[in-house]
């Protein structure tokens, strides 16, 4: 079978693979049977072509996939939520971290809460919110 033909074959189920993931994984290896399809091209041997393909795989992966990952990280965006932080917020379930109890009601909405100073805040406390973390907010006494 010619060679090319298989090179590029081998692309086009890395990319397929590549777009399956997402994750920067199988592109580096596509560019690099990529380069090997070229050189299969150029009549170059069997053994130079798979030194190509080693070579600019390894080449892209290390010094293109840092700056690719850094330009597709994914970048956090500021949510509503985030508008309580600094909010006073008032205990409607005893807050104890060590049985991973408690929650807070601000502006209506009912929130799980943990202590950030791991205190156990009791029922009716005003409490000042923190931060968040996923669904929980962190809080102490005001």
């Amino acid at each position: 079978m010619n060679m090319i033909v298989v090179w590029l074959v081998l692309v086009v189920l890395l990319v397929i693979g590549e777009m399956a993931t997402v994750g920067l994984t199988f592109i580096w290896f596509a560019l690099g049977a990529l380069a090997a399809a070229i050189t299969a091209a150029l009549s170059a041997a069997l053994l130079v072509q798979w030194i190509v393909f080693l070579a600019v795989s390894a080449l892209t992966l290390i010094l293109v996939r840092p700056a690719a990952k850094k330009a597709f990280q994914n970048r956090i965006s500021p949510t509503n939520a985030d508008r309580i932080i600094g909010q006073v917020a008032q205990v409607t379930e005893r807050i104890d971290n060590s049985a991973a109890s408690g929650r807070v009601s601000i502006a209506g909405q009912s929130w799980s809460a943990r202590s950030e100073h791991d205190v156990v805040i009791s029922v009716g406390t005003q409490v000042k919110i923190l931060r968040i973390e996923g669904v929980k907010v962190y809080v102490e006494s005001v």
